[in-house]
């Protein structure tokens, strides 16, 4: 059962007040149920880009991505090695290769510029594994 909005005495008045917007074309619309207020979500600022080269062997990182954003890792140089793309929840102490289905994911011996992982864990660390054998690779991991 519906509540009444009738006036009660000794009123016999009822200041109403709205919240309204301009509507596609410039005109106002009232706010209801049936017209909500229009909003945007913003997602969380991404972080900043991990970038470095390496002629030695190494690993860099920590990259903490945004939950929900593919990560793009770009490797350019003249190199001859591999990378690992490896993944901790734990700030590092394990670091795990990335895979799909169990099969490898995310390893590169050339130069490449691709999304390789959409992270679902907030607060999960991303590192490169770098195996340099001859040469100098530049990297950037970013969102």
């Amino acid at each position: 059962m519906s509540e009444s909005n009738s006036i009660k005495i000794p009123a016999g008045y009822v200041t109403a007040s709205a919240i309204g917007f301009a509507d596609g074309s410039g005109k106002l619309a009232v706010a209801s149920e049936t017209s909500p207020l229009p909003t945007t979500t913003t997602a969380p600022a991404a972080p900043a880009p991990l970038s470095g080269s390496a002629s030695t062997n190494s690993v860099a990182g920590p990259f903490v991505p945004v939950v929900g954003r593919p990560v793009i890792v770009q490797l350019t140089g003249d190199w001859i090695g591999s990378v690992q793309v490896r993944r901790s929840v734990d700030g590092g102490t394990t670091k795990l290769p990335i895979t799909v289905a169990g099969g490898e994911w995310g390893r590169f011996t050339g130069n490449a510029c691709e999304p390789v992982w959409d992270e679902s864990e907030a607060g999960a660390q991303l590192y490169l594994d770098i195996s340099i054998f001859a040469g100098t690779l530049a990297y950037r991991v970013s969102q």
